[in-house]
């Protein structure tokens, strides 16, 4: 049975593990600056840019295969945040207790969840695009950032 060996060296250091080739008597190991473990894309710097990247992609794909459904009018305005925090927001924490938020970080995560958020509640009377505090106000559960924050303390 022929397995794919892969090795990664994880180092804040830009030029780590360069030069490092393992071979043993029948198999030779591929290096790589990145893989996916455990659903989790883990990275050479150990950085969660990439990660971050993936779950609001995947929340963002979340949205779409529910977006008929929240966007009915048969579904009321009240039952649409709670879809919201049941179906889109698991899908973009997920494996978020490993995560050290970055102050970039958590603006890309706001973006994310006004946006979804502001698809949800649709615009105004007026057709403009709904503010953050009306935002806010429409959707009173604990924000996307809290929840990660309480999951990595927790």
């Amino acid at each position: 049975m022929l397995r794919k060996l892969k090795y990664m060296i994880v180092s804040r250091e830009q030029n780590a593990g360069r030069y490092h080739n393992i071979k043993t008597d029948n198999s030779s190991f591929e290096r790589v600056e990145q893989f996916k473990y455990l659903g989790t894309t883990l990275t050479q710097q150990n950085s969660i840019q990439e990660e971050i990247k993936i779950r609001w992609k995947s929340g963002n794909a979340c949205y779409h295969s529910v977006q008929n459904l929240l966007s009915s009018s048969l579904l009321s305005k009240n039952k649409k945040p709670k879809k919201y925090r049941n179906i889109i927001l698991p899908v973009a924490v997920y494996r978020c207790e490993i995560w050290s938020l970055a102050l970039r970080d958590e603006r890309r995560l706001r973006v994310f969840e006004n946006r979804v958020l502001r698809r949800i509640f649709g615009p105004k009377r007026e057709w403009r695009k709904l503010h953050n505090e009306e935002l806010h106000d429409l959707y009173s559960s604990l924000k996307i950032i809290r929840v990660i924050k309480s999951r990595i303390m927790g």
